[in-house]
């Protein structure tokens, strides 16, 4: 007779691990780049630079995308245990993560229209000035990618819960899981997609820096005046080009997108290892950062208890939610294996 209790066979609501390092350290660089932002949009206004004004336009956009960042890890954080969140709190990141890129393009789309309108209505350029607090962006933005790049490097996620799995009558096994430790290759690579999206704010930021200098150079040493409105029709394209390429990414967590290829080949080749076992239906999508949920629907003549096949899986770190369903049918009528 089965002693577990009713709660025993509940799912519990993830931990989503946010470390309190990478939060704090976003706080920290989203202070540094607002006091540069606003430097660059001063200095860029009182000497008439388009690429310096357009550089510290790109650096408040990337104030606002880190504020987000951090505001996620906040409300992660905080409602990491509540119960109106059904896998947790991951998809945040993947918001705060889409909002960023929205935001990021309609300010591109304006550095670029003002660009344009520098190079058809010149405006006098006060270089030296110019130059000089973009290498201080420049240095600001090298220092906020190291400090977050640190972050990033030493940011191994851990899966936190109560798993269970259990046979029912019907052999559905739920688990929910407590994993420490690394991921032995079958899962997907435990980034923080929020934290790495913050971490190219930055690098593009620095991009664009060295695209103002490169401007004011010209401008200043070899009367290119236009090379400076240029830079910034060329800054807004490519800074439109990341915001698409970060809003599709989201947008692939948001809506459930598989995007594990890998890990569902994984999953298929170990659980059809097993005896006679095929799989029937298999779903494995991103709950968040290094969480991810997997639902999986067996045939077999010659079951086992549920437990051993969620142990197979579990191997995995990554799977946080798990959830499988077990049939038994006479040898004759088992699905034939899937060709390799």
């Amino acid at each position: 007779m089965d002693s577990h209790s009713l709660g025993d066979h509940a799912h519990h609501a993830t931990h989503d691990g946010v470390p309190v390092a990478a939060e704090r350290r976003t706080l920290w660089v989203v202070a540094i780049t607002l006091v540069m932002m606003v430097g660059e949009l001063a200095v860029g206004w009182w000497s008439g630079s388009m690429a310096l004004t357009a550089d510290g336009w790109h650096m408040g956009t990337h104030a606002g995308a880190l504020g987000l960042t951090a505001a996620a890890y906040w409300f992660a954080r905080t409602r990491a245990n509540h119960d109106a969140f059904t896998f947790g709190t991951g998809k945040v990141y993947a918001l705060a993560g889409y909002t960023s890129g929205v935001l990021l393009g309609l300010v591109a789309v304006w550095m670029a229209v003002e660009g344009a309108v520098r190079l058809w209505r010149p405006h006098p350029i006060e270089f030296t000035e110019a130059i000089w607090v973009a290498v201080l962006g420049l240095l600001v933005n090298v220092g906020c990618a190291l400090l977050l790049g640190h972050t990033h490097g030493d940011h191994h996620g851990h899966d936190h819960g109560d798993h269970h799995g259990h046979d029912h009558g019907d052999h559905h096994g739920h688990d929910h899981g407590d994993h420490h430790g690394h991921d032995h290759g079958a899962g997907p690579h435990h980034q923080d997609h929020n934290l790495r999206a913050a971490y190219l704010h930055i690098v593009a930021d620095a991009v664009t820096s060295v695209l103002a200098i490169a401007a004011l150079l010209a401008g200043r040493y070899a009367g290119l005046w236009f090379m400076d409105p240029a830079m910034g029709i060329v800054g807004g394209a490519v800074i439109l080009s990341w915001a698409l390429g970060l809003c599709r990414q989201a947008a692939q967590q948001l809506l459930d997108v598989a995007t594990l290829p890998g890990l569902e080949a994984w999953v298929r080749s170990q659980l059809e290892a097993i005896d006679d076992v095929r799989v029937a239906d298999l779903h494995v999508w991103e709950l968040g950062p290094r969480q991810v949920g997997c639902v999986v629907s067996l045939v077999t003549s010659t079951p086992r208890d549920v437990d051993h096949y969620r142990r197979v899986l579990l191997a995995s770190r990554a799977i946080a939610h798990l959830t499988i369903e077990l049939h038994c049918c006479a040898r004759e009528h088992s699905l034939p294996r899937a060709a390799s």
